[in-house]
Formats: C-alpha cells, sequence, structure tokens
C-alpha cells in the first residue's frame, strides 16, 4: 500500500464517489456518508439515480458535477470503472480511488498507462478514515 499515495489524496477534499447506492445497506452508500462525516466536499455518481436521499442530488456523470473533483472514487464493477476512467483526464483529475473490487489488470494498467495517480491494493478510504 502507497501510504505517502493515500495521505496525499486524503488531503484533498473535493471528491465524487462513483456507484453511490441510495440503498443505505451497500458499502457504496457508506463510503459517501463517511468522506461527507469527515467534512469532505462530496459528490454522488450513478446515473440511475437523482438522489440518493432526500436533499442529496445525486449526478449521472463525472461530466454533470457542478465543480472539478480533486479525486474519483470508484466502487462498481471494473467494466463500469474502465469506462468511467476513460472519460477522465489525468491533468484534469489526477487522482482516482480504486475500491476493492473495483478494478482488474485491464484497469490498473490504463490508470498506470494515462497517468493517473491511483490506490488500489485493497485500500477502502472508508476503512483507512476511520484509523485515522
Amino acid at each position: 500500500m502507497n501510504n505517502e499515495l493515500i495521505e496525499e489524496m486524503l488531503g484533498k477534499k473535493v471528491w465524487a464517489v462513483i456507484g453511490v447506492s441510495p440503498n443505505c445497506e451497500k458499502i457504496s452508500n457508506h463510503i459517501f456518508k463517511s468522506l461527507v462525516r469527515e467534512d469532505y466536499e462530496v459528490y454522488a455518481v450513478n446515473p440511475n439515480y437523482d438522489e440518493i436521499e432526500e436533499g442529496v442530488k445525486c449526478y449521472h456523470s463525472i461530466a454533470e458535477l457542478p465543480v472539478v473533483p480533486d479525486c474519483v472514487d470508484f466502487v462498481v464493477p471494473p467494466a463500469v470503472t474502465l469506462k468511467n476512467l476513460e472519460e477522465l483526464d489525468p491533468a484534469v483529475i489526477p487522482y482516482v480511488w480504486f475500491q476493492p473490487g473495483t478494478y482488474n489488470d485491464d484497469v490498473l494498467r490504463y490508470a498506470e498507462e494515462k497517468g493517473f495517480k491511483a490506490v488500489h491494493e485493497g485500500a477502502c478510504v472508508m476503512a483507512i478514515l476511520r484509523l485515522r
């Protein structure tokens, strides 16, 4: 695990979480709320929902966000991660966090080739925030 990169990313305060579900039982919902609790400015992204709970807007894509996030956290299957990653420019959004189960060799290879600063290796942002 790259602890320096993790700390660098956690220092970024505007995050987008791709794959957020309104279902409070889903890990994506827990991750979103953990970041909010830690005073991050967090945007929910999921094309299937308009809100994740009353008053909390869910955007259908990164392109719809009202700001450019510092970091994008993926909580989707690897094929969806790759599709979304291909729409990002590492010169604009350099930081990506792959939650466990959201990446495979193709995702990691693409992220490396394009120059993203990526955290993966089984690192869950929610667990790391709890340990800080």
